[in-house]
């Protein structure tokens, strides 16, 4: 048995991006921020920041632009996925999404 699922909790580095699809289904990109704190063997307090890319479709997606902006709080459930693409450059990119399947708002200012 073969697992990918993925809960990450953090704040928005940007408003979401809306755009719509082919055959007409919304989709909503945005980036995510984590930060993880703890201290070294000299005991200095140390802190790291992950950046991660989320995206939602949908129902979810509306939503997520409605209600969410830049600094927002959010709780993703989702899979991690990785997709490639040929860049005009002739270089090969890649990218690692979080295809989110829950989403819950986090705490108001």
């Amino acid at each position: 048995m073969y697992l990918n699922i993925a809960f990450v909790f953090g704040n928005l580095t940007r408003d979401p991006e809306v755009r719509a699809m082919p055959n007409g289904n919304q989709v909503a990109s945005f980036s995510l921020a984590t930060n993880r704190v703890w201290k070294d063997a000299k005991g200095a307090k140390q802190e790291s920041v992950e950046y991660h890319n989320g995206v939602v479709f949908g129902k979810q997606a509306e939503l997520v632009s409605q209600y969410l902006k830049k600094g927002s709080s959010v709780l993703v459930q989702g899979r991690m996925s990785t997709r490639s693409w040929d860049a005009p450059d002739g270089t090969k990119k890649y990218r690692t999404e979080l295809i989110c399947d829950r989403l819950q708002f986090g705490p108001r200012a």
